[in-house]
């Protein structure tokens, strides 16, 4: 919502439909979101496209009505290419009237916030909304919120005899690239596809230039180990060591794997990994502080190039961060999108925001309308 939020801050008029609930093999999470605008244009997604069409049309419903519309979708047996989830799953959509001054907040202050929607109730109050920020709201005070501040997990619930859908934001989590090699440009760029603040930092100002790392954020002269030491870093924090130099990265990983990170991985063979367990256990780092080290690097993709390795990197990074397996789809029989949570240390690591970045003008739209982009 916070970047869908940046890009229709300036729009005069739009609605906002929101997955408000899923249940089975649905594509997308809790959140998701697609806006329409009052000219027929479409950002974000709800369902990765099967029930996009429909959605759409029901947007352009709400805009022409004002009246905030509540509607679930899901698999058609009777017609597999119905407006439905052909994946076997459903999932619930709110569709509303958006206030711009939410949308304003939302896009001009980066800090945390927690948005409250009302979705069910009189229906005076249905899509009232409000932003909730540390020491202020923006919109509609529909609840008291102190009771909203601490929220940590988006979802339905009730307060007052409203049903009300709460999200939480938080700044995008932060990828710190160690290392200013060629592997880290293609990492950085990948990493800031995925939603991540990308930093990469080496001690070599020749090599750590902006104009070789032209996709991250920041581009950092310090020694690595230095670097992290005066960083704050959070459970959605992942770092990725590329130097595979051990004077580098032993005091850097011996600082890493004793914080509270998403993910901790680092780059070089399998003798260089040895060596560096080595170092590390001298300096007394412990096998379960150690276990937490994801090295060598990446899945097994058969990757050469830089660009390659970088999927390998991001491949890891979301398949542990998600529970996944990182084996192919094909040939299993467990469940793709439902699965179970990720383990302790990487809890709630990856919740950067709906995929929101892309739009389409009302002649793509129009295509989706008529159902012809549903994935396979």
């Amino acid at each position: 919502m916070r970047e869908l939020a940046g890009s229709l801050s300036r729009t005069y008029q739009f609605a906002v439909a929101s997955v408000v609930d899923v249940a089975g093999s649905a594509p997308r999470g809790l959140g998701s979101a697609l806006a329409v605008t009052a000219d027929g244009a479409a950002f974000g997604s709800v369902s990765g496209g099967c029930v996009e069409g429909a959605v759409y049309e029901l947007a352009q419903e709400v805009l022409a009505t004002g009246l905030p519309q509540r509607r679930r979708f899901g698999y058609s047996d009777d017609d597999a290419f119905a407006v439905g989830l052909t994946c076997g799953g459903s999932l619930e959509v709110f569709v509303q009237p958006c206030s711009p001054a939410i949308a304003a907040a939302l896009a001009a202050d980066p800090e945390p916030v927690v948005l409250v929607r009302v979705i069910g109730g009189p229906e005076p109050l249905l899509g009232k909304g409000m932003a909730v920020f540390a020491d202020r709201i923006a919109g509609d005070q529909v609840i008291d919120p102190e009771l909203v501040r601490h929220v940590t997990a988006t979802g339905r619930q009730h307060f007052d005899g409203l049903e009300l859908f709460v999200e939480p934001w938080s700044p995008p989590p932060r990828m710190l690239v160690f290392g200013a090699i060629d592997y880290a440009a293609a990492l950085a760029r990948i990493g800031k596809f995925l939603g991540y603040h990308v930093t990469v930092c080496d001690a070599r100002p020749v090599f750590a230039t902006t104009d070789r790392f032209p996709d991250a954020d920041e581009v950092v002269v310090d020694w690595p180990h230095r670097y992290l030491a005066a960083t704050g870093t959070d459970r959605r924090t992942v770092v990725c060591v590329l130097t595979h130099d051990e004077k580098f990265d032993v005091p850097l990983l011996a600082d890493a794997l004793r914080r509270p990170l998403a993910f901790v991985g680092a780059l070089g063979s399998r003798r260089t990994n040895s060596q560096r367990l080595a170092r590390l256990r001298e300096i007394g780092l412990t096998e379960q502080e150690l276990s937490l080290l994801r090295a060598p690097i990446g899945l097994d993709l058969g990757a050469s190039t830089p660009e390659e390795t970088a999927v390998s990197i991001a491949a890891e990074i979301v398949a542990l961060g998600r529970g996944g397996s990182g084996l192919a789809l094909t040939g299993g029989s467990g469940p793709i999108h439902d699965r179970p949570a990720p383990p302790p240390y990487v809890s709630g690591s990856f919740r950067t925001g709906r995929d929101l970045s892309h739009s389409r003008g009302p002649a793509e739209v129009g295509a989706l309308a008529t159902g012809r982009e549903c994935p396979r």
